[in-house]
């Protein structure tokens, strides 16, 4: 029945726009049958993950077919990246932040920069971020967790579900942010 499970997840989180009447009843079994143990699962966590659903009304954090919501985890190096990609030539969004691992499942955020990031232009990337001073703490529980799929719940009570996305390169994605 979990292989099964797993795939009815993917397979719904690469429609157009997954629902959460379908996504949710999955979600919920798949973290009580899988719990995550994030220590144990350093090489899952590590890469470029696609937000591919949310519970949450906020426009960034839904999926929309003209922007990539990326999530690059770097927890070795205790750093994220969170990177709404918009439409060229535009370039995109960025937000810097430090990774606390506290086993079993959540992760510790602290935001320390963000801003713009634009389009490359032969070796010149122009780029605007500025220091952010976080005054709440933030953390992110991840649930389930294996090389394709992400489910976490965050500070604030959403759900997110995410997949990993292999053919986008971590290096590539934050060279020009200095992390």
């Amino acid at each position: 029945m979990g292989q099964e499970q797993f795939s009815d997840i993917l397979n719904l989180l690469r429609l157009p726009k997954p629902r959460a009447v379908d996504i949710i009843p999955l979600f919920a079994q798949l973290e009580h049958d899988y719990p995550c143990n994030v220590e144990n699962q350093i090489d899952d966590l590590t890469g470029v993950w696609e937000l591919r659903w949310s519970s949450s009304n906020a426009p960034y954090l839904q999926v929309q077919p003209w922007l990539d919501n990326l999530q690059i985890l770097l927890p070795a190096d205790e750093r994220a990246v969170n990177l709404l990609k918009l439409p060229a030539p535009l370039g995109g969004i960025a937000v810097v932040a430090e990774l606390q691992i506290q086993p079993p499942k959540r992760i510790g955020v602290t935001f320390i920069r963000g801003g713009w990031i634009g389009p490359k232009f032969g070796l010149f990337k122009p780029k605007l971020l500025t220091n952010i001073k976080q005054e709440f703490p933030a953390w992110l529980d991840v649930t389930v967790l294996t090389n394709e799929l992400r489910l976490s719940r965050g500070s604030n009570g959403t759900l997110f579900a995410l997949i990993k996305r292999h053919d986008l390169n971590t290096s590539e994605l934050t060279s020009s942010l200095y992390l």
